[in-house]
């Protein structure tokens, strides 16, 4: 359920300060604050008026404008306040029609005609036509292309203008789930300028206007006051901050400096929940932790080695030590509980150190020594989540040594590059774009060096399969493949869990990204 604007009620700002330094004292948490960079008067900032204030765990002074240099979840946020894409996932994950109205697959799912909505607006005025669809996806192609969505779109043969408002993309192999695809973070919609994507003026469709941005720190939206959706953007305006400090984020939100937090710390979450000012949102998605193993290398090109690693760890102890119990243990392959075609029938792979004895004796060991690459810049507690796995292995003779690395760097000098880390997925809201991302054998982040012939064959397959339940079968088949022959052990599938204001609504809360698919500027609304 959403509610305009003018639907809103009024809180007396008594109220609302009530409990402003519940759960911590005020001077150390003000304290806390100005030691990360937050200005500490932003603390004593009147929540009364219809500005929401956000403090996310994510930026970088290296953040642009530019979809396709976008990484983390700040400017995945920001990004869909500005902007649009053809595509969207709705908040019970299924595909809505956003700037595209609609759109028509061939029968070999190789042609795709997309039909754009009339009467959409840019910031600037400009009406959305069909040139800007093509640069915008063009923006992310070619040779000279350094985003990070031209993997994505490297199936795309062409694409071509038809009329004003519509647009043709031509693919190289079957993909019935491409217009899922055009959903992605990076895709958003820009106006075209000589023919190429403007991304610099953050000019965009979306239901903010760009006032300013600091890199690494601040961005100020407002209401896009002419946004095509009506029942959408409930804000005047927004202002977001980074707090990539845990303690300082989860203080902001306690002292009132805030009004949403993401990635709530879970170590402290029961200060949270113990404020009755505060609710604490928890969304199982499609989010997991994982440890990829290189299959181009040894040991770890012996799936006996493999198979051991699975069994040598205890997943239920890493929801409950590192998780809190926010979370699930995981079973080696990454569709999560939310996808469609989730296999809840697969058997869990268990902690069993005789059974992880039993790979190894296959594989003509003893024992095994290796080492596990781990810094927190991976996720929050993978360094913890290493030490425990050691633990949890020495039970099967395996010696995990852990290599802590620095976290400045990790994704550039550690993951892809040693054989056997700690990583992070968000997860995809279809199975065929997952395993399309990571676990094909052309895959752009194929960060096991994996390669199955038979997975990519029913993968293949499944992309150009029309029906839906046949569909469903090939995808719990490779869900099995993964699992007991993979080149990754996947422990846990950990929850969304953020904390805002008691003012802010919502709505039900979409599971794909978290603060509700990261369209939260979008849904929620103040009380």
């Amino acid at each position: 359920m959403k509610r305009s604007k003018d639907q809103n009620t009024v809180i007396p700002p008594n109220l609302r300060r009530r409990g402003f330094l519940k759960g911590v004292a005020g001077t150390a948490a003000l304290g806390t604050l100005a030691s990360a960079g937050w200005p500490v008067r932003a603390a004593w900032a009147s929540p009364d008026s219809d500005t929401v204030r956000v403090g996310l765990g994510h930026g970088s002074t290296g953040d642009s404008l530019d979809p396709g240099t976008y990484f983390d979840a700040y400017m995945m946020f920001v990004g869909w306040g500005l902007r649009n894409n053809l595509t969207e996932i709705g908040q019970s994950g299924d595909l809505l029609p956003e700037l595209a109205e609609s759109w028509d697959m061939s029968t070999d799912a190789m042609k795709w005609t997309f039909n754009l909505r009339k009467g959409v607006e840019f910031h600037d005025g400009k009406s959305l036509t069909a040139q800007d669809v093509v640069a915008s996806i063009n923006h992310h192609r070619g040779d000279d292309s350094s985003s990070a969505a031209r993997p994505l779109l490297s199936g795309v043969k062409d694409i071509s203008v038809l009329n004003s408002h519509t647009v043709q993309i031509r693919l190289r192999t079957p993909n019935v789930e491409f217009a899922h695809m055009l959903s992605d973070f990076h895709l958003g919609i820009m106006p075209a300028v000589d023919g190429k994507a403007d991304w610099r003026s953050g000019n965009g469709t979306g239901g903010y206007v760009l006032e300013s941005f600091e890199p690494g720190e601040r961005t100020m939206l407002r209401r896009n006051p002419n946004y095509w959706k009506k029942a959408a953007a409930h804000f005047e305006a927004a202002d977001i901050r980074v707090i990539a400090d845990h303690t300082a984020r989860t203080n902001a939100l306690m002292t009132g400096a805030v009004d949403i937090i993401d990635r709530a710390d879970l170590q402290t979450i029961h200060l949270l929940k113990q404020n009755p000012d505060i609710q604490v949102e928890q969304v199982s998605g499609t989010q997991h932790y994982s440890i990829p193993m290189h299959a181009n290398a040894s040991p770890f090109s012996d799936n006996n080695v493999r198979l051991a690693l699975k069994h040598g760890i205890d997943r239920q102890s890493i929801v409950d030590n590192i998780l809190r119990g926010h979370g699930r243990p995981g079973n080696d392959h990454p569709i999560g509980v939310s996808n469609r075609h989730h296999s809840a029938d697969l058997a869990q792979t268990s902690y069993d150190p005789d059974k992880a004895q039993y790979y190894l004796k296959k594989a003509d060991m003893s024992g095994l020594d290796v080492n596990l690459s781990a810094a927190d810049a991976a996720f929050r507690g993978a360094v913890d989540t290493a030490v425990l796995y050691q633990e949890h292995a020495k039970s099967a003779g395996i010696n995990i040594n852990v290599e802590k690395e620095p976290n400045d760097g990790y994704w550039s000098n550690v993951w892809m590059k040693k054989p056997f880390s700690m990583c992070y997925w968000g997860g995809q809201p279809t199975e065929g774009w997952m395993f399309s991302t990571s676990y094909s054998a052309n895959a752009p982040w194929n960060d096991m060096f994996w390669k199955h012939e038979r997975f990519n064959t029913l993968l293949n397959n499944a992309l150009a399969e029309r029906d839906v339940e046949q569909r469903g079968e090939l995808y719990g088949e490779l869900q099995r493949i993964v699992r007991d022959e993979g080149s990754v052990v996947i422990p846990v599938f950990a929850d969304h869990v953020f904390a805002t204001s008691a003012r802010v609504k919502h709505g039900e809360l979409a599971a794909n990204w978290e603060l509700d698919g990261l369209k939260g500027l979008e849904r929620w609304w103040f009380a």
